[in-house]
């Protein structure tokens, strides 16, 4: 179908007609009422008017869209395309190429967004660069690509220039160039302001911290591993502790909140066994500020003598969280076993029942909850050794493999 079908004459007496119709369409469109609106474009569609049919068509094209008709939509978007308009041709193109695109057909949307280029209308120009250089990413042309990311930042397109600077930025990123991400968030936020964009400076900035940190931990890491000299040795390591334990705290944390939780682990854990204990002693008071420090009481009396000061069972697992950033998911572990543990010893109270064997079943089932969890052993040896430490050669013969797991 083109813009002239039917006849002038007949185009001209209806218009009016049409007009109307495509007003009601339009509202049928907004209020949801899509089948009926599609019938509704479809009649000015037929009307052939050279006026109303580029409007209607692309209308037809948007509603079959969202129908689920997306072969019907895009021929429609073909019919608006023909008629050449200077408006709804490029837009029907522009909706056609990311009907296309998001269906994965490259190919196709590239030579609709070539059309979008080709209506003459600079409005949409920008829109297509955008399209052409998300497209030319996709198969791996960086070179055309940059070209069209250039393009779109030059435009200054207050609707355009913004969103494919956050998405540009973010590309580049990931690719591991933070100075160029910051140059195209510049330009973006100057074309127009997105929340986007602000949290991708923040990002870049995060980048730039995070290769200071690693600088200084780098630094003190290789001075460690030289030999010092006489004066090094009368005035002590360049990188002063703190300075160091400083560093590696702020680079596992930033590599944390970045998502790159194995590496924050390793930089713990090398800060931990920094060749310089003073260093080393810094990383672990950092790692462990906020942990824990229980008063001496009845819980800690009948720890045994060899037992350093300190040395909770559960330490290790709590370090070990604080070093992979895993605290929240140890939280977690923590209050569904007590809530297990609790459930199945409140049971029977609540029900107030006096059968010992239903009772000392209870408290078997609530025992045998945390050895479910990787820190479960450790407290049933702890047990163990408490039990031993405080019953001495009265303390029970427990059976092998006690207490068990839970069901």
């Amino acid at each position: 179908m083109t813009a002239s079908a039917g006849s002038s004459a007949h185009a001209s007496g209806d218009e009016p007609e049409l007009a109307s119709l495509l007003e009601q369409a339009r509202d049928l469109a907004e209020n949801g009422h899509l089948d009926r609106a599609a019938q509704v474009y479809e009649r000015v569609v037929e009307g052939g008017s050279p006026r109303y049919l580029p409007r209607a068509a692309l209308g037809l094209a948007v509603v079959r869209h969202d129908m689920g008709d997306v072969a019907a939509a895009h021929a429609a978007a073909r019919t608006a395309i023909a008629t050449g308009h200077p408006e709804f041709a490029p837009r029907a193109a522009y909706h056609l190429a990311l009907s296309l695109e998001s269906a994965g057909e490259d190919d196709r949307a590239r030579e609709a967004w070539n059309e979008v280029m080709d209506s003459g209308n600079n409005r949409y120009r920008p829109a297509a660069h955008y399209g052409l250089a998300r497209l030319a990413e996709e198969r791996g042309d960086t070179r055309a690509a940059e070209e069209h990311w250039e393009q779109v930042l030059q435009s200054g397109s207050a609707e355009v220039a913004p969103e494919a600077a956050h998405d540009y930025a973010a590309r580049l990123l990931a690719q591991g160039r933070p100075d160029a991400a910051a140059d195209v968030v510049d330009r973006g936020l100057e074309a127009g302001e997105h929340a986007g964009l602000r949290l991708l400076l923040g990002a870049v900035h995060v980048e730039y911290a995070i290769s200071a940190f690693g600088a200084v931990v780098g630094e003190a890491e290789a001075e460690a591993g030289t030999e010092a000299d006489a004066a090094t040795a009368v005035s002590g390591p360049a990188v002063a502790p703190e300075v160091a334990g400083g560093a590696v705290e702020l680079l596992a944390r930033l590599l944390a909140v970045r998502g790159d939780g194995e590496t924050a682990e390793r930089v713990w854990a090398d800060g931990l066994a920094h060749r310089d204990p003073a260093t080393a002693g810094e990383v672990r008071a950092r790692l462990r500020r906020g942990f824990l420090a229980p008063e001496p009481g009845p819980a800690s009396d009948d720890r045994a003598p060899e037992q350093d000061e300190g040395a909770d069972w559960w330490e290790p697992y709590v370090e070990a969280a604080a070093a992979q950033n895993s605290a929240p998911m140890l939280t977690g572990e923590l209050f569904v076993a007590l809530d297990r543990m609790y459930t199945r010893l409140a049971l029977p109270l609540a029900q107030g029942e006096g059968d010992p064997e239903a009772l000392r079943r209870a408290v078997q089932e609530a025992v045998r909850t945390p050895g479910q969890y990787v820190w479960g052993p450790a407290l049933d040896d702890d047990f163990r050794e408490r039990l031993r430490v405080a019953a001495g050669s009265r303390a029970p013969v427990l059976p092998e493999g006690w207490p068990g797991t839970a069901d």
